[in-house]
């Protein structure tokens, strides 16, 4: 199963204050460990809420929202993306994190093709299996 991993943002994040190179270095061995386990798929931060924009759906209207957000417990500041057998794996991997500052971590399963049931027609499957196959990979890009 697949589980994406929330990093929430604080204000030191969202002022867009870099970690120090202590930290840096404890986050790059844990995602050291989790290559060596098999379950990073991905993982990146995120430039603060003042850098980006939002963009609001009201029928055929768009309207454009630009950063900074406020509320910044309810803003993402980075993620992961693993691959574990068990929610409970996920769980575990993530106590073992480098935080230390009051730090929430949101964990949420991805969905898979077979929770969508009959929904999703064996051509919705094709189509999703053909664009699996056109995403670059990491190391592609």
């Amino acid at each position: 199963m697949r589980v994406m991993v929330i990093v929430k943002a604080n204000a030191d994040s969202e002022a867009g204050r870099m970690p120090d190179t202590d930290l840096l270095a404890q986050m790059g061995k844990f995602n050291e460990a989790l290559v060596k386990a098999g379950i990073l798929l991905a993982g990146e931060g995120l430039h603060p809420t003042s850098r980006g924009a939002r963009v609001r759906f009201d029928g055929r209207q768009r309207t454009v929202i630009d950063g900074p957000f406020g509320e910044t417990k309810e803003l993402v500041a980075g993620f992961w993306l693993w691959q574990v057998r068990t929610f409970d794996e996920a769980i575990e991997w993530i106590k073992r994190a480098p935080f230390d500052g009051g730090e929430e971590i949101e964990l949420r399963p991805v969905f898979e093709a077979d929770d969508f049931g009959d929904a999703l027609t064996p051509e919705l499957r094709e189509q999703e299996a053909r664009i699996a196959t056109q995403i670059p990979s990491s190391t592609e890009r």
